[in-house]
């Protein structure tokens, strides 16, 4: 049931929106970004240490199948995660949640460190998953609602990006502790793991100095609090910045609501946004398919096939380059534009990809690593903008849930079927040695990036530079909200064909 109650006009999004960029804004991108740090640091661990968990004595003893079934039961239990606290973020509070799913993914860290057997280990990466899972939802959500419009595709884009600054540090790591003349091989896999939930720990510290999201409270009747948290904001971006904040104009008018329906929301997806829904959905199943197939089953792939011993440094490469593509092409986002950004980065990086699965049976682990980093350099900035796109086309009152929904329904096509599929490839071929067998692999991931990105094209929305109410109106808002405000929408946007926007409507 939706329970109204109050109406108000305010200009808190304009005021946030009009922000410079200040040390303040440091503090929200280092305390919410820090999440992809911990999960390339999750995915890279699994990925590097395959050979270690082999072994019955010293391991799990689980075999290459095993290796991809553990990477899809992470990725199905971040996909229920995203779910179920992507809905719980939206009725409660950005802030609240993103403080549960952190100590959430803390004890699974923990419990997978003192796995004693393969259910055990399946059972914790799942737990570790639906931790992970729920911050994907409640940071994109808080990060948009907190960064100023102007910054915010090239920090979303950067931010998820810094997935690969954890599998770099994942991968680097695990070096010295699967090293058996420095650590024993029995605990060195362990210690490995323990090292996303020390993180964590750090995390948690800077996370509590961030505030909950003006945005939910205004809309939550919570109004005074978030007028609170904005003046504390100005003044000290006023302070660390020097510089005078200039006043604001648009407003917008809400219906305050201290819920909202599953229908309305459901109904706000599929009825009034249906080409955006397509849109999210063609990204995230292009980009899950072919990070979670390639990149879970990487390590595998080189000590299998090309008889790597020690997959580490390679690893680390890898995720540099990844991690500098998103780096260096976010800024792109907000002056090209997400449309051409989004399509060329699907496409170039599915047409590589494709390439790369014709020559698989000349490259030797050097080269398949140098052509892994051109084509993830790309792919890297495409799939961080997938959460950007998710998080930024949807009314606010729906943003974590629409985030959730998306992560887990296109994860769930292209994460879980990705590493299962990948898994048994590998299994296929690893008698003979040919790793050609795992060709037909690389073909389906570039097929789905190259759909994506075809799909972005025609669907895209130009986001870029525009405030989050322009770009979909707040369900609550009062459909007289002043002409040209935050909440307005124009009638050849809703015409707009393309899903594109025009002026500061939300196109659909």
């Amino acid at each position: 049931m939706t329970v109204e109650t109050g109406r108000i006009t305010t200009d808190i999004p304009a005021r946030m929106d009009r922000l410079p960029w200040a040390r303040w804004h440091w503090m929200i991108v280092v305390g919410l970004g820090a999440v992809w740090i911990l999960d390339g640091l999750e995915v890279t661990i699994v990925g590097s240490m395959s050979e270690a968990l082999k072994p019955g004595d010293t391991g799990l003893g689980l075999s290459s199948s095993d290796i991809g079934m553990a990477g899809a039961v992470y990725v199905a239990g971040a996909c229920l995660g995203a779910l179920v606290f992507g809905q719980l973020t939206d009725r409660f509070g950005r802030k609240k949640l993103f403080l549960i799913t952190l100590g959430v993914y803390t004890v699974a860290t923990v419990l997978t460190a003192f796995s004693m057997n393969p259910l055990w280990y399946f059972g914790a990466r799942f737990l570790t998953g639906a931790g992970i899972g729920g911050e994907y939802a409640a940071i994109n959500s808080a990060i948009d609602e907190l960064i100023p419009a102007k910054y915010r595709g090239r920090v979303d884009v950067a931010i998820n990006g810094s997935f690969w600054v954890g599998a770099t540090a994942g991968s680097l790591l695990t070096i010295p502790l699967l090293d058996p003349t420095l650590v024993d091989e029995a605990w060195g896999w362990r210690f490995a793991f323990g090292l996303g939930a020390i993180l964590a720990v750090g995390i948690l510290i800077v996370r509590r100095h961030v505030p909950e999201s003006p945005r939910w409270l205004f809309i939550h009747g919570r109004e005074d609090e978030a007028e609170k948290i904005v003046q504390d904001v100005e003044r000290t971006v006023a302070q660390e910045t020097g510089k005078e904040l200039g006043s604001v104009s648009d407003t917008i008018t809400i219906r305050q609501r201290q819920t909202v329906s599953l229908v309305l929301i459901a109904k706000t997806v599929f009825t009034l946004y249906p080409k955006r829904t397509i849109l999210c959905f063609s990204l995230f199943v292009g980009q899950a398919f072919l990070y979670n197939a390639f990149f879970f089953t990487y390590g595998d792939s080189l000590s299998t096939f090309l008889d790597v011993k020690q997959t580490g440094y390679y690893i680390a490469v890898f995720a540099i380059s990844n991690f500098l593509g998103a780096l260096v092409l976010s800024t792109l986002f907000d002056t090209v534009g997400r449309v051409r950004m989004i399509a060329g980065t699907y496409i170039l990086s599915g047409i590589l990809l494709a390439g790369t699965g014709f020559f698989l049976g000349e490259v030797t682990a050097v080269t398949l690593t140098l052509l892994g980093c051109i084509i993830f350099f790309f792919a890297s900035a495409g799939a961080s903008a997938a959460y950007l796109t998710a998080s930024e086309v949807f009314p606010m009152e729906t943003r974590a849930l629409c985030i959730a929904f998306f992560y887990a329904i296109g994860t769930a096509v292209g994460g879980i079927s990705g590493p299962l599929y990948f898994g048994k490839l590998i299994d296929d071929a690893s008698a003979s040695k040919d790793i050609t067998g795992i060709a037909i692999g690389y073909f389906v991931g570039a097929a789905l990036m190259i759909a994506g990105g075809i799909v972005a094209a025609f669907l895209g929305v130009h986001a870029e530079g525009k405030s989050l109410e322009s770009l979909a109106q707040p369900l609550t808002a009062e459909d007289d909200a002043p002409s040209g405000g935050a909440g307005a929408t124009t009638a050849a946007d809703a015409a707009n064909p393309t899903g594109t926007t025009t002026g500061t409507g939300g196109g659909r």
